[in-house]
């Protein structure tokens, strides 16, 4: 890259977020991570910084538009305007519909959909009037086939194709892409903390015989970040070892 570009990691600290971070930062991305736990954000910036990674990290409730509204402002104040934003935060708050509460659904959508809208919107205009942009959104394998016990999550990372398909369509001709990942499931420390016998029924399901690595998510992440990939957009990328089709109940982590 001629400059180096600013990329914005939501959901940072987690095991994915954080091997965004470290191969954009690797890449010669100048690299902001968003949180929301200020002492778990801390921790995970000095644990990275004796790494050797110098990663800005940024307070903003994802949920809400006006506090990622000032994050972003933030930021543009501090380092410039971002040119490439990784739509990554998300949780689960799993359960059979018939028993799921509103807030339940709501906490999911806000965090996992919602966000997305909240992030996007503030910073696709600087993009529009730069002339260049990634929005990259990081969705499920559960978005695309469904899942026991998550309607919740599956409706929210479902939605994200949508968005991204639509939005691609918009500013196609604005220098900008937008594109979602799917990734099945990975090795992060949530799925290898599930007990050995659940683990190995999911790896069971999985046609590479295997669980993902956060690396490899992490590598395609800075590839649609890059100006190698500026005649994709609007595209869904399944990174899942061959893992598409009718999700089992037995697969519930």
């Amino acid at each position: 890259m001629s400059e180096k570009k600013i990329v914005l990691v939501t959901g940072a600290t987690g095991g994915l977020g954080t091997a965004m971070c470290k191969k954009l930062y690797d890449d010669g991305f100048i690299v902001v991570a968003n949180y929301r736990n200020e002492e778990k954000a801390r921790e995970w910036k000095e644990k990275l910084h004796q790494e050797g990674y110098d990663i800005a990290i940024y307070y903003a409730d994802v949920a809400d538009y006006d506090s990622c509204g000032k994050m972003i402002e933030q930021i543009t104040k501090d380092l410039g305007t971002v040119d490439v934003l990784v739509n990554n935060a998300g949780i689960t708050k799993d359960g059979a519909f018939r028993k799921m509460t509103p807030e339940n659904w709501k906490a999911v959508i806000s965090t996992n959909l919602d966000s997305v809208f909240n992030c996007t919107r503030h910073v696709i205009n600087p993009m529009i009037e730069k002339g260049f942009g990634r929005i990259i959104n990081i969705s499920s394998v559960n978005g695309q086939r469904g899942q026991f016990g998550q309607a919740n999550y599956s409706a929210a990372k479902a939605g994200m194709h949508g968005f991204s398909k639509t939005l691609a369509m918009e500013v196609a001709n604005k220098g900008i892409t937008v594109n979602t990942i799917s990734p099945g499931y990975i090795g992060t420390d949530m799925v290898m903390a599930v007990k050995e016998e659940i683990r190995n029924q999911i790896i069971a399901q999985i046609p590479m015989g295997r669980l993902g690595g956060t690396e490899e998510v992490a590598y395609l992440v800075s590839f649609l970040a890059s100006s190698h990939a500026s005649f994709i957009t609007g595209a869904n990328l399944s990174i899942n070892g061959g893992q598409i089709g009718r999700a089992s109940c037995r697969e519930r982590v």
